[in-house]
């Protein structure tokens, strides 16, 4: 038998138990206590696809096994798995750690995934370096050259979307997708700009939701605890702003319109407004178009990812009808398929 990813263990699990394995990198691990006193672990599993939450009970046979387990495991997991109303349930299930040839063979990750994570970081570089911006260009240049190995490593978010090694990239790649189309929509938009935006909305979050050079664990740095994503990031497009400033094309770059600090400023706001709100923690509020739409972009992708998440992870209430998942507003639909013409 082949080992399952998390995704797709949760994807195929249903009411009739299924015997499968797979392998994980601890991602956390908590002590609690239950209403009677009762201690217990909070076990959270993770791979290239996806993260896994199991409870471990104190009469567990390997409870004092996993409590000791260090930091960053590498595990194998076998057990007999179910989906109940509370999501993915195992049963039965032991776990030891991985030998080192496991090791390397999971950190390979999923074909499946690590194919989709190159497809959507050549579109990243042949989009940025189409810019007809020469200082954008530059500018984005020098951060995917920089930080390139880095960017790629680094998730979206720590939960709720793109929550996985590599998931920034799938989410900027989407966006910029989105962004073109967009611009296609309405050409008085400053693709350029836009596009730029996307690319830096989040750069914050390579210190704020990193991965490590090899593994699966999410790890934490004070900066991005201290300051956050969006502030990290307008130090970032500041800092490579001064280096693009320096390179041999900055010479030519005095006689452009608009100018190119009102161009960096532009940038800056994009940054600081794409959460839309500073309820939900931008300093700034969108004031221009670029602003809005990356806003709205930026949501856009971010909820399509959880409604797909949730057709993979959620239960059903009734025909059609999903277990409202975390943060969505509402209990997910069964989507309407594509009217298909009858064959003649």
């Amino acid at each position: 038998m082949d080992p399952s990813t998390i995704a797709q263990l949760k994807q195929g699990a249903c009411e009739t138990p299924q015997e499968a394995f797979f392998l994980a990198q601890v991602q956390d691990r908590s002590e609690r206590t239950t209403k009677t006193g009762s201690p217990y672990l909070e076990l959270t599993l993770t791979d290239a696809t996806s993260h896994l939450n199991l409870k471990v009970w104190s009469n567990h046979p390997q409870f004092a096994e996993i409590d000791a387990l260090p930091p960053a495991a590498f595990v194998r997991v076998d057990g007999v798995w179910t989906q109940n109303q509370y999501g993915l349930d195992g049963k039965r299930w032991q776990l030891r750690p991985l030998e080192e040839g496991e090791i390397e063979e999971f950190l390979r990750g999923d074909p499946a995934t690590a194919s989709k994570q190159d497809a959507d970081w050549n579109h990243i570089l042949d989009t940025c370096a189409a810019l007809e911006d020469p200082r954008l260009r530059t500018l984005t240049s020098i951060f995917l050259s920089e930080f390139g190995d880095r960017f790629r490593r680094a998730a979206a978010a720590r939960r709720n979307h793109h929550a996985r090694r590599g998931g920034l990239v799938e989410h900027v790649a989407q966006m910029m997708r989105t962004a073109s189309a967009i611009c296609s929509a309405y050409p008085d938009l400053n693709e350029d700009l836009l596009i730029a935006g996307v690319l830096f909305h989040d750069c914050g979050k390579l210190w704020e939701n990193n991965y490590p050079e090899a593994g699966f664990a999410q790890a934490f740095t004070l900066h991005g605890e201290m300051m956050g994503h969006i502030p990290l990031g307008i130090e970032m497009v500041n800092k490579l702003w001064r280096e693009a400033l320096d390179s041999s094309e900055a010479a030519t770059w005095t006689a452009l319109e608009p100018p190119s600090d009102l161009v960096r400023l532009h940038l800056l706001h994009l940054i600081a407004s794409h959460h839309g709100t500073r309820e939900f923690g931008s300093p700034a509020l969108p004031a221009t178009p670029e602003a809005f739409t990356l806003h709205h972009i930026d949501n856009l992708d971010a909820k399509y990812e959880m409604l797909a998440m949730a057709y993979e992870d959620a239960n059903e209430l009734a025909p059609g009808i999903l277990s409202k998942q975390f943060p969505l507003p509402a209990n997910p639909i069964t989507p309407l398929p594509s009217f298909e013409p009858p064959r003649a």
